[in-house]
């Protein structure tokens, strides 16, 4: 973090990245004797209404966030940024996004948490649009020029005001990760409990395991362990009404609809209590490790994994039939994960998998028939990115293999 001093003394100058939050109510023009270095501007977590028109400035600025601040229009001078491709305006009170906004090289685009009711059609004019983060809104539609987003790969429409399924997304070519769940098209009276419902006074958490968008994952031991409950589990505490990814009761109903299988996380029980909600899991074994890492601001849209990270073709073959099986169950069920992801996946020292993470998960069990199969074919995309991630990897020794062969046919 960065702070207006330093860049009244010079110590900044000629710096790519720039990040400040001081509670800022207006933009800070020192900024602007970074002009020609600047590309990444983060101005998150400050109180501004409004950025300058002298923004045009920063002409090699290709990334701006500055989410949670108090805009209520999304700026115009943002389309006259002729290198920016990523915009992040989270948790603002945006209401308005003028065509102008959006410059002709926008590649990512992030209005989660806002209050926005209609997009213009002139986002379906960008060709570069590659990721579409728009849960926790008020839209009661999307521009029917999202048809013509060639590029489009990910999309988060959950927790709007949707009263149809957006069709124009779902023949997209590229289209492979999908969340649209908490729309009024996909409110279902399905009864999903198949967990008991326990307090949340009946265990005591321990160590932090993790968190993500929608909550934080933690070992818990019990007060009084209820019969036939292993001694310690993980909980999931759910935080806030709204995540990116949409509703955290909508995470929750889809995890139990998922049902059983060996490669998923297993839900034990849940939690819903005045202003807390959490699910009980089994705690898996402590010998488990991510199999890869989420896509950083270059890769947009696919995992990463560590420089020196490969695997053997056997062990990709092994993870990718299992991940094969959970796909199948998943879709039996009527649930598109959203999210299918190497970086939501947890492997062992025998190349077993379990899969998680539902916070960007849907039931699609209401739509249409073609409608299904056009859900199901967006997040075969998905798996078929995910194998096509782990070929990435591959030992070289392993990549005239016959096998390789095999499971590069399954990535077309």
């Amino acid at each position: 973090m960065h702070t207006v001093a330093q860049l009244v003394s010079g110590e900044l100058t000629d710096i790519k990245r720039l990040a400040i939050s001081e509670n800022l109510t207006s933009f800070p023009m020192e900024i602007l004797s970074l002009a020609e270095s600047l590309e990444v501007l983060d101005l998150s977590g400050n109180r501004l209404t409004s950025l300058p028109a002298e923004l045009v400035e920063l002409k090699n600025l290709k990334i701006i966030f500055v989410s949670n601040n108090c805009f209520e229009t999304l700026p115009e001078v943002l389309g006259q940024c002729e290198k920016l491709e990523m915009i992040g305006f989270k948790s603002n009170r945006i209401k308005h996004v003028p065509a102008a906004a959006l410059p002709a090289k926008l590649r990512w685009l992030i209005l989660t948490d806002n209050q926005i009711e209609a997009l213009p059609d002139s986002l379906g004019e960008r060709p570069r649009l590659q990721k579409l983060a728009l849960a926790g809104n008020q839209l009661q539609h999307l521009p029917a020029t999202l048809s013509q987003a060639s590029n489009l790969e990910l999309v988060r429409i959950s927790a709007n005001q949707l009263t149809e399924c957006p069709d124009q997304l779902l023949d997209l070519p590229k289209l492979a990760w999908l969340a649209f769940s908490g729309n009024p098209f996909c409110r279902s009276e399905m009864t999903t409990a198949s967990v008991p419902s326990l307090p949340a006074n009946s265990y005591y958490l321990l160590e932090t395991l993790g968190q993500g968008a929608s909550g934080v994952i933690s070992e818990a031991a019990w007060h009084q362990k209820p019969q036939g409950f292993p001694d310690k589990v993980a909980v999931k505490v759910f935080k806030g009404s709204v995540t990116s990814d949409g509703y955290p009761e909508d995470e929750l109903q889809a995890c139990l609809k998922a049902g059983d299988h060996p490669n998923l996380i297993r839900p034990l029980a849940e939690v819903n209590e005045q202003g807390y909600l959490a699910l009980i899991m089994e705690l898996i074994p402590a010998h488990y490790r991510n199999l890869g890492l989420p896509p950083t601001l270059q890769s947009c849209t696919r995992d990463t994994f560590p420089e020196d990270f490969s695997l053997g073709v056997s062990q990709i073959g092994k993870i990718v039939q299992q991940m094969e099986s959970v796909f199948e169950h998943l879709h039996a069920n009527h649930v598109c994960h959203g999210d299918l992801y190497a970086h939501n996946t947890l492997v062992n020292e025998s190349n077993e998998i379990i899969f998680g993470d539902f916070g960007a998960a849907s039931m699609y069990h209401m739509l249409t028939e073609n409608q299904k199969k056009l859900i199901r074919r967006i997040e075969r995309r998905a798996l078929v990115n995910f194998i096509e991630d782990l070929l990435s990897i591959c030992k070289a020794e392993d990549k005239l293999s016959p096998e390789f062969t095999k499971l590069s046919l399954l990535s077309r």
